[in-house]
C-alpha cells in the first residue's frame, strides 16, 4: 500500500480540461490496435503524451507583496520594452515585457503573476503563427488580462495561441479577485504568455532561463531587488 501511495504522490494530477482529449486518444488507440497493432501502440504513446500535457501539478508560490511570479512553465524567450496590446487599455507607451514560450512538453496551466483584481479581460481572434516569434504578440489569437494590485499597480497578462494551439481556455472572469499563483487558464497546445510590467520595473530573469508557473520570481514591483546578473554553465 505504501508503494502505491508513493507512486500516486509522484504522478501529477490531470486537469479536467484534458479528460475529453485523453478519452478520445485512448478510444482511437483501441480502434487502431484492432486495425493494425503498430498503429495502436503509436496511439497509446500519444495517449500517454496527452496525460503528460494536461498535467496540473501543485506549486509552492512565494507570497511577499510586490513579487511578480511566472504565469507559465517554459523558457523566457524575450525581455524587451513594448507597448501593450490596445485592448488592454494600458496606453501606448513601451513598458517592460517578459515573454515565456511554452513547448508542447511544458505544463500549460497558466497562473496569476500577482495578487489583485482582474480589472479587464479581453479576447482577440487572430492568426496561429509560431508563438516563439516576436510578431505573435501582435497578430496571433490572444486573451489579455489586466490585474490591479492592492497598491494600484497594473500588470498585463496576455495568453497567446501558437502554431499548434487552437483554443485559449480562461478559468477566471473580469471583476474577480485572484491570488498570486492561482490558476487563471490554459492554452492548447504550445503557446506563449506575455507579462507587461509597470514602467520602471526590472526583470529578475534572463532570456533563455526556464520558469516554473506559480513559483519563479520574474520581477519585483517594490524595486527591492536592483537586478541580477547571470551566467550560462
Amino acid at each position: 500500500m505504501s508503494l502505491l501511495v508513493s507512486i500516486r504522490n509522484q504522478i501529477a494530477p490531470v486537469h479536467p480540461e484534458g479528460y475529453p482529449f485523453i478519452g478520445g486518444f485512448a478510444l482511437g488507440s483501441l480502434v487502431l490496435m484492432w486495425l493494425w497493432s503498430p498503429l495502436g501502440w503509436l496511439g497509446f504513446a500519444l495517449t500517454a503524451w496527452c496525460f503528460y500535457f494536461f498535467r496540473d501539478p501543485p506549486r509552492v508560490t512565494p507570497l511577499r507583496d510586490g513579487l511578480v511570479i511566472a504565469p507559465a512553465d517554459g523558457r523566457v524567450s524575450r525581455i524587451i520594452n513594448a507597448a501593450p496590446p490596445g485592448e488592454l487599455e494600458l496606453g501606448d507607451k513601451p513598458v517592460p515585457r517578459i515573454s515565456i514560450f511554452m513547448s508542447v512538453f511544458d505544463c500549460h496551466v497558466n497562473r496569476s503573476p500577482v495578487t489583485g483584481r482582474i480589472e479587464r479581460m479581453a479576447y482577440r481572434p487572430g492568426a496561429f503563427v509560431n508563438a516563439d516569434l516576436d510578431k505573435a504578440s501582435e497578430g496571433n489569437e490572444r486573451n489579455g488580462l489586466v490585474i490591479t494590485t492592492a497598491a494600484g499597480a497594473h500588470v498585463g497578462v496576455v495568453q497567446i495561441a501558437g502554431l499548434v494551439a487552437r483554443r485559449i481556455v480562461p478559468f477566471v472572469k473580469q471583476g474577480t479577485s485572484v491570488a498570486a499563483g492561482e490558476r487563471i487558464g490554459m492554452i492548447r497546445f504550445g503557446s506563449r504568455v506575455d507579462v507587461y510590467l509597470p514602467d520602471g520595473v526590472r526583470a529578475l530573469v534572463a532570456e533563455g532561463q526556464t520558469t516554473t508557473a506559480g513559483e519563479t520570481v520574474i520581477a519585483d514591483l517594490k524595486g527591492g531587488d536592483a537586478g541580477r546578473s547571470y551566467r550560462v554553465g
